[in-house]
């Protein structure tokens, strides 16, 4: 019982030099542990707020599960954003570290393409071809979040439009290499050749956001952190494999269950409804046209020029 006593009275002269050291009185503090209420789970997390926040804009049941699940996405892309920022704020990173933490990364993608088949055969395709009317003309497209994944990835060059990607490499003007970035062709009408209201709304709330996080990035992308390294820790494998790992799982394995949701719920009679933001999906996500990687000098030329092909042709097997 003394060892007990002994224990807490030295926890209790640490605090009380840690408040006295800032200028606070331990007492009022003690004070306050008194007066406070217990912490209970549903307090902690915010539950109640947490299950206010799916509010379907139609009568359709299954739309719920379309909000819910999206906002589900949105948290995971959060801890990946969360993983990344310290990964660009560690000094002195070693492969061991930043191994770990594209793991965690690559982790909650894998969560996210496992359980993607919620959208795929979750809801009825009646009512989810009714209530996404409802919705226009906000798309998954607008994913801020994703936009900033990527960015915190790899050089903006990385992410220019396949066609044109070599003619930017070199270009030093950021705001321009943003301009021809792969995602805004995503946004152009196939009728009209105009941008859409999605893109255009999306520009409006999010270009200087995403052109100033990528001038802070500059030289601290996932891809120059890895270059930077010592070339005893680059050629580390487990973090080469990291590396190719996160490349397949964001910019080839998401896409395709995307793809696979689009196919059951989008194709009428062979014929591609409209996405509801009036993107042409079937030109947008399929891997091979634009083969963006994260990490292109990982990857042999073949791998390259064969980018995403054999995912595809695995997924169809399965």
């Amino acid at each position: 019982m003394s060892g007990i006593q002994t224990e807490i009275a030295e926890k209790v002269r640490q605090l009380e030099e840690k408040f006295r050291n800032s200028g606070q009185d331990l007492g009022s503090y003690l004070d306050g542990l008194l007066y406070d209420k217990y912490l209970t789970y549903w307090d902690y997390i915010e539950l109640d707020t947490l299950l206010s926040l799916q509010k379907p804009k139609t009568h359709f049941p299954d739309e719920e599960i379309f909000i819910g699940y999206h906002q589900i996405t949105e948290l995971y892309f959060k801890l990946v954003l969360h993983e990344l920022k310290q990964l660009v704020e560690t000094k002195d990173l070693t492969a061991d570290l930043f191994t770990a933490k594209l793991n965690r990364v690559i982790r909650y993608f894998k969560i996210q393409t496992s359980s993607f088949d919620v959208m795929i055969r979750g809801m009825e395709r009646e009512q989810f071809l009714k209530f996404r009317m409802a919705l226009l003309p906000a798309s998954g497209f607008q994913s801020a979040q994703f936009r900033m994944i990527e960015i915190h990835s790899t050089p903006l060059h990385n992410l220019v439009h396949h066609p044109n990607r070599e003619t930017f490499r070199s270009n030093i003007d950021l705001e321009e290499v943003y301009q021809n970035i792969y995602w805004k062709r995503g946004g152009i009408s196939s009728d009209t050749g105009e941008k859409t209201l999605t893109l255009r709304q999306f520009e409006e709330e999010y270009d200087e956001v995403f052109l100033r996080l990528a001038k802070n990035l500059q030289g601290k992308t996932l891809f120059e952190l890895y270059k930077s390294l010592p070339e005893e820790e680059k050629n580390n494998k487990n973090l080469v494999e990291a590396l190719r790992n996160l490349d397949v799982a964001v910019n080839v394995n998401w896409l395709l269950v995307h793809i696979g949701a689009a196919q059951r719920y989008l194709m009428v009679k062979k014929n591609a409804v409209k996405a509801t933001g009036g993107t042409n999906w079937k030109e947008f996500l399929p891997p091979s046209f634009q083969r963006i990687s994260f990490f292109p000098e990982l990857w042999s030329e073949e791998e390259k020029e064969e980018w995403g092909k054999h995912w595809v042709e695995e997924m169809i097997t399965q």
